[in-house]
């Protein structure tokens, strides 16, 4: 089961990792490694949502979604969108820009460093505001409870979010924007570009966050009409219906898991840049991720498991709000990937551990209940 599913992944991995060494040596295989664990890492809860919506839709549209959706969601954000942020931010083409990566490396990463403000004020940010997002939502499971439960209770402003994104932007780009490093050591007033770069990004998640919230009212619509067909269907004395979603709504379900899907990206993608500025390391990193994020999502489906390890999507977003501060601090400071990268994977081990915890003494406590239960004759 587990071979049949992540077989593809596995040999991606062993490709990539093989290409990374004949690339850059063993300083880049320890970059595409650290890359696509924190992909994976990141990803998780993208797979996890992804498969508790796949699940109610029929074979046709999971079929649709696992290979055109994902084809477009996946490989296009994190293999295109890399180089799109580059083109855009160093005012190349596409095909320049990849063909610099290639040809002239010093050139490109001096391109690169000299966009970095503007790409890290709009990666952190949009980070930040997922990261922000999750923490004042009030939720049934709570990881860190003595944190978790006050930021929920102030999540109850409205647009707190917003207004402290902003908040940080601004103090970020006075901070770090009048002091960004530039390429050859110099300095340079970036203060205006972090604050437009940081909008930008901001505006680039409420927009995200709007389409997604659109499509999710639609499909609770779609629902909520199947749910009273059911109910008619029993009271008439018909059998319960076992037909996935088919047509429209399996349509704006198909719509939904796009935006999802996009949203999901961006922050495998940003994260990426405070690992490393290589576009060739990069798409090695994501994409071996990517595959991992189609595997993980097939698996679930199939399992049916979904719910076993419940703090590990805590763990993916405080390792999203950790790469957005590092993403904003590294406008004017240098800070090394190996600790990047081990921040996020710290983050989601202790989250994955708390959760084997968790299911070690959720099952002891069921089974005190079971022998008492026995011993009193019940």
């Amino acid at each position: 089961m587990v071979l049949k599913t992540f077989g593809w992944s596995f040999a991606v991995t062993a490709l990539g990792l093989v290409a990374a060494v004949f690339y850059g040596g063993w300083t880049a295989f320890g970059v595409v490694a650290i890359l696509s664990v924190l992909e994976i890492s990141l990803s998780f809860d993208n797979a996890v949502v992804n498969a508790g919506i796949l699940k109610k839709m029929n074979a046709f549209w999971q079929k649709i979604f696992l290979t055109i959706g994902i084809l477009i969601a996946v490989f296009g954000m994190r293999l295109i969108f890399p180089v799109v942020i580059v083109a855009v931010s160093a005012s190349l083409g596409p095909i320049e820009a990849v063909d610099l990566a290639l040809t002239d490396k010093d050139r490109y990463q001096e391109l690169v460093t000299d966009a970095h403000p503007s790409i890290a004020a709009f990666g952190g940010m949009f980070l930040l505001m997922i990261f922000l997002d999750f923490i004042f939502e009030d939720r049934d499971i709570k990881w860190l409870g003595w944190l978790e439960r006050p930021l929920a209770k102030l999540g109850k402003v409205d647009m707190l979010s917003v207004c402290i994104a902003l908040v940080v932007l601004l103090v970020s780009a006075i901070t770090f924007g009048a002091h960004a490093h530039q390429h050859g050591g110099t300095h340079a007033d970036k203060a205006e570009t972090v604050l437009l770069s940081g909008i930008a990004g901001l505006i680039t998640y409420l927009v995200v966050g709007g389409l997604s919230s659109f499509f999710e009212d639609k499909l609770e619509e779609e629902e909520e009409r199947e749910h009273e067909a059911e109910e008619k269907a029993e009271r008439e004395g018909k059998p319960k219906s076992a037909v996935k979603l088919a047509g429209k709504a399996a349509f704006f379900m198909f719509l939904y898991l796009e935006v999802l899907d996009a949203s999901f990206s961006f922050d495998g993608v940003i994260g990426a840049f405070a690992i490393t500025n290589d576009i060739v390391l990069m798409a090695l990193g994501l994409g071996i991720g990517a595959m991992y994020v189609r595997s993980l999502t097939v698996y679930l489906v199939r399992q049916g498991t979904l719910d076993d390890y419940v703090y590990l999507e805590h763990g993916a977003h405080y390792a999203i709000g950790a790469l957005a501060v590092i993403l904003l601090v590294t406008i004017q400071y240098e800070i090394n990937e190996i600790i990047t990268g081990l921040i996020g994977v710290v983050l989601i081990g202790a989250s994955f551990w708390s959760s084997v915890r968790r299911n070690r003494a959720l099952a002891a406590a069921g089974g005190d209940q079971e022998r008492a239960e026995v011993s009193s004759g019940v």
